[in-house]
């Protein structure tokens, strides 16, 4: 089998369902930048920190859902789907990293560690896939729960960040307005 099929050629793709539409439709656009995202972790890994490379791993398997979740126009109920349960694991993410950090009392600027950093910009790039998420969703029926997963996951990732950056010594730095 060749990676290539030429029948991207003329500027058309295939969704899920086998239906063709222009690369640059709304539901492309939403689960490319949902790729772009899941790219973008992957180059965060390892950290040096087991239980958040577990976690991005994860992470990264939930993404490839999302992706077929917004590729799939019509969905069967046996085909990838997020679900609640996809959400409610990244909220327990959450919860448990709070646990180690300290109160958020004001903004802070993204940065800090390599690894810190790339979780910023990673969460970053999740805000887009969730505005793309949420425009295609204005025009075309999408499921909620992949909206909602894309929203709670830039939470997810901004506390990784913090987490990362204590846990490496890098003080986090607040705007000066």
């Amino acid at each position: 089998m060749t990676i290539y099929t030429r029948r991207g050629d003329e500027g058309m793709t295939d969704l899920r369902d086998m239906s063709r539409v222009s690369k640059t439709s709304p539901r492309i656009e939403a689960y490319g930048t949902v790729d772009e995202a899941n790219a973008l972790v992957g180059t965060i890994r390892p950290t040096g920190h087991d239980d958040v490379d577990e976690t991005l791993a994860e992470i990264q398997n939930h993404l490839h859902v999302v992706q077929a979740d917004l590729a799939n126009p019509s969905p069967d109920e046996d085909d990838p789907q997020v679900r609640e349960e996809h959400v409610e694991r990244l909220e327990s993410w959450i919860d448990e990293a709070d646990e180690e950090l300290d109160p958020l009392r004001s903004f802070i600027l993204p940065g800090g560690s390599e690894s810190g950093a790339k979780l910023h910009h990673a969460r970053a790039v999740c805000r887009r896939a969730e505005r793309r998420a949420v425009a295609l969703a204005a025009d075309e029926p999408v499921n909620e729960h992949a909206v909602a997963y894309l929203n709670r996951l830039s939470d997810a990732l901004f506390t990784l960040a913090r987490l990362v950056n204590k846990r490496d010594g890098v003080r986090e730095e607040a705007p000066t307005y």
